[in-house]
């Protein structure tokens, strides 16, 4: 077929959940749509397991459950505060979650995305894959008129492209319509996935069928540094994984992978790998941002979704909900502006960041818009003064040693004062709740 003989009414860039669902919308509402993505095929890239949020995938595919690649549904959360020994906990678990149409699942992002994608050819989109697109195709007037990849010189026309391109966004970057990355606006998160029989997994964990759980953790693991880590149960395997901001990996000595290992072997997490198999290791980028962190979402002839977006919400560790919600709410906006016969200007455009104002996605990233300014300005107490001061804590309420329980009491409160002051507390509290409005 060549290409330069036929425009597109869009052209998708990237083939990630948010490529994926701008361009399934489009095609199932009889749009031409080329998708080009640069992998081997949707999904090549990612090895690691994630979660899926179904309310997000239902609105685009209501039937997905009858043959997405799922591996567990996740009926168990549990969030823990670690120090170097131990970990504090909250822990939620219901059989609520075992319903008919379950709310979360574990996924294994090169399956899901290489589905998520079948169906979107089946929708009727042409998919290049193994191409990269270098650079836009601007007319005289600016606008984005179509693009370029490394297959051939000559452009690829179409009315609109959407850059669903992943964090980096170099096309836009390259094109100038964005900036480069802030490294304090990015996580570097190396993860890796271990291997067990079903039953070992599910005797672990006090799981039966296809019931799930997930661990996110935070505390000194990241030796200072702001981030995460987490442990999620796929029905064979464990995604395992911890992820810091890049400004913070380039001040310290800490590699990534050091940084994996030490979480592999705390002795809240060794356990729970015991006799597993590591097959699998990969590093990538994820968007920490939030809300202030996001460029310009649109202009002539283009959108942004996705992770080029800044769409994630950290606070709570969604990324494909928004992902797949801002793709899908693009594909409307091109879809509207398409029958109605308009020009894909900057001003007919501006309809997609008014329709995601609607969304969950802005009013999450806005709610939480100061936190990871908070976070990274307070690292050293929130990722290690405060989960040391929780452990010892504990470690003195519990231990049973013959001290009588209101002088632990004191002793407890004596600990955080000394170490923090009440001032300092009371200003973290303070800075805390201002963020979180």
């Amino acid at each position: 077929m060549a290409m330069t003989e036929e425009k597109f009414d869009a052209i998708v860039v990237g083939a990630g959940p948010s490529g994926n669902a701008a361009a399934y919308v489009m095609a199932k509402e009889g749009l031409n749509v080329l998708q080009i993505e640069r992998g081997e095929y949707s999904g090549s890239k990612n090895v690691q397991g994630a979660i899926l949020y179904s309310d997000a995938l239902e609105q685009i595919i209501p039937d997905f459950r009858e043959d997405a690649p799922l591996e567990r549904h996740v009926t168990e959360q549990r969030m823990w505060m670690m120090d170097d020994k131990s970990h504090t906990g909250m822990h939620y678990r219901s059989d609520d979650f075992n319903e008919e149409k379950p709310n979360r699942y574990t996924i294994l992002r090169a399956q899901f995305d290489k589905w998520f994608n079948a169906k979107v050819r089946e929708a009727g989109a042409l998919v290049l894959y193994e191409t990269t697109v270098t650079e836009l195709v601007k007319d005289l007037k600016g606008q984005v008129v179509g693009v370029r990849t490394d297959r051939s010189g000559s452009p690829i026309m179409a009315n609109v492209v959407i850059l669903a391109e992943g964090v980096n966004g170099l096309v836009g970057q390259r094109s100038g319509l964005r900036d480069e990355v802030a490294p304090d606006t990015v996580a570097l998160a190396v993860k890796e996935m271990h291997f067990l029989p079903r039953e070992t997994i599910e005797a672990r964990f006090n799981l039966s069928g296809n019931e799930g759980a997930v661990i996110e953790a935070m505390g000194t693991i990241t030796k200072g540094m702001t981030g995460t880590g987490f442990l999620y149960t796929n029905e064979e395997s464990i995604s395992v994984g911890i992820g810091c901001i890049v400004s913070d990996f380039a001040d310290s000595e800490v590699t990534p992978y050091a940084l994996l290992e030490a979480f592999k072997s705390h002795p809240s997490i060794k356990p729970l790998l015991a006799d597993s198999e590591c097959k699998e290791y990969a590093a990538h980028l994820i968007p920490e941002g939030g809300y202030k962190a996001i460029p310009q979402l649109y202009g002539n002839g283009w959108i942004v979704v996705g992770d080029a977006g800044q769409f994630v919400n950290a606070v709570h560790r969604e990324g494909s909900n928004l992902a797949m919600t801002t793709g899908r709410v693009a594909a409307e906006t091109v879809i509207a502006l398409t029958r109605k016969r308009e020009e894909m200007s900057a001003a007919n455009l501006a309809d997609y960041a008014r329709r995601l104002e609607q969304t969950f996605v802005m009013k999450d990233l806005k709610k939480y818009k100061g936190i990871p300014a908070l976070l990274h300005g307070n690292k050293r107490n929130f990722f290690g003064t405060y989960p040391q001061l929780v452990s010892q804590a504990m470690q003195t309420w519990f231990r049973v040693d013959g001290v009588d329980k209101k002088s632990k009491e004191k002793a407890i409160f004596r600990n955080f004062r000394e170490t923090r002051t009440i001032f300092g507390m009371l200003g973290d509290a303070f800075k805390l709740v201002r963020a979180w409005r």
